[in-house]
């Protein structure tokens, strides 16, 4: 979703609700309609809702620092949160508290032809901002549906536009039938339950914005298609050989973060696989342009570890297990050479100093090997030097 269409949508947005907030207020100064007047609240909210956008999107350019070396990117998600909790508070819990006054003190609409012909209006321009809000998504929704949309979308601003101008057209529509039926009947009850109503469409609007909207806060992979792009340039079928497992981040709507550890052949140079390495990031770069920090590690792929389902590669839920290192076996103690022989030597820790009596040992067992996961050798007992002091624990 690009920026510029975001922000199109958001200015449409804000000039139309602007525009309409006051002539709500007119019409609510001369009609006395309580329809009329949460209606002017919503529209205030709306604008207000529209203004934190953008200072949400200026807010986000900002070039990382120290402190927050990932950059501002996510700036755009706490902006669209703090919307949803504006139109519930502001919005919607307001509309219910004027809508119970009204109807608990129902009171006859006086001019009726303000708040009709002001409801008309904001139809009018309402449809218009919800019409640009709608050609600037669909750039970009390609074959989603409108509710796949808006929960996929990685940049909150055309959904939140798209529930806002969907919400006030309803809204409104429900103001006219509160107002008409007030005139109809000439009981002022029906304003108040058509504010009322509007105020319960404002709050589950709310809810999934806040829903939506904390889901990307908290932060969510790439989309299956770019997912799919990634895994496609990474391996070269080389030096690249497949990818063990792969971890994806929205940083912010036009910024992602690709971590993967990848197999490579275990006879390749350290210069080769840097260089291999390389090539797959740009590769990466390519395919998914909003790809900005890649991190790529290194491994040898473990076959047997996969087979196991302990590879995060085929089970990212459960742990990876490394192989055990081989460890030769012992020689039983009755098999030991001159094993009497040993209760008539030297007591070994009367001579501290003599040759390896630290007891640290040196070299790596065989079948010590490098572990699939964490690369690093694990000697075996046997490669412990023998006449290394004991304690009385037997270690």
């Amino acid at each position: 979703m690009s920026a510029s269409g975001g922000t199109k949508a958001i200015v449409a947005a804000l000039s139309a609700n602007l525009a309409i907030a006051v002539a709500k207020f007119v019409a609510f100064l001369f009609s006395g309609s309580s329809s009329m007047l949460a209606e002017s609240v919503h529209s205030v909210a709306d604008s207000g809702n529209q203004g934190l956008l953008l200072l949400g999107g200026k807010r986000a350019k900002r070039q990382a620092t120290p402190e927050h070396p990932f950059g501002y990117g996510r700036e755009r998600y706490i902006y669209a949160f703090l919307v949803s909790i504006v139109l519930f508070s502001v919005g919607g819990m307001f509309a219910i508290y004027e809508g119970y006054e009204k109807i608990k003190n129902p009171h006859e609409i006086k001019a009726w032809y303000w708040p009709v012909g002001v409801l008309v209006f904001a139809i009018i321009a309402e449809g218009y901002s919800f019409r640009t809000a709608i050609v600037e998504s669909n750039q970009t929704r390609g074959k989603l549906s409108w509710t796949e949309f808006i929960r996929r979308a990685k940049a909150p601003e055309l959904p939140v536009v798209l529930l806002e101008d969907f919400g006030a057209l309803v809204g409104l529509v429900l103001a006219l039938g509160g107002v008409g039926l007030a005139l109809g009947t000439g009981n002022g009850v029906w304003d108040g339950i058509g504010t009322l109503c509007i105020g319960v469409l404002l709050i589950a609007i709310a809810i999934v914005l806040a829903a939506e909207t904390k889901s990307l806060l908290l932060g969510e992979s790439a989309g299956v298609e770019d997912v799919e792009k990634i895994k496609a340039s990474v391996v070269d079928g080389d030096t690249v050989t497949r990818i063990i497992h792969m971890r994806t981040l929205h940083l912010g709507p036009e910024e992602l973060l690709v971590a993967a550890k990848i197999a490579v052949r275990h006879d390749e140079s350290a210069a080769e696989i840097a260089d291999a390495i390389n090539a797959a990031e740009a590769r990466i770069r390519a395919a998914v342009p909003i790809a900005r920090v890649i991190y790529l590690e290194p491994d040898i792929y473990n076959e047997r570890a996969a087979a196991a389902g302990t590879n995060p590669g085929k089970n990212p839920d459960a742990p990876a297990t490394p192989d055990a290192p081989a460890t030769p076996d012992a020689p039983a103690a009755s098999d030991a050479p001159d094993a009497s022989a040993a209760s008539d030597a030297p007591d070994a820790s009367a001579t501290p100093d003599a040759p390896g009596g630290t007891g640290t040992g040196s070299g790596t067992a065989p079948g010590g090997g490098a572990s699939s996961e964490t690369g690093a050798s694990s000697p075996s007992p046997a490669a412990f030097d023998a006449s290394a002091p004991r304690d009385d624990s037997g270690h």
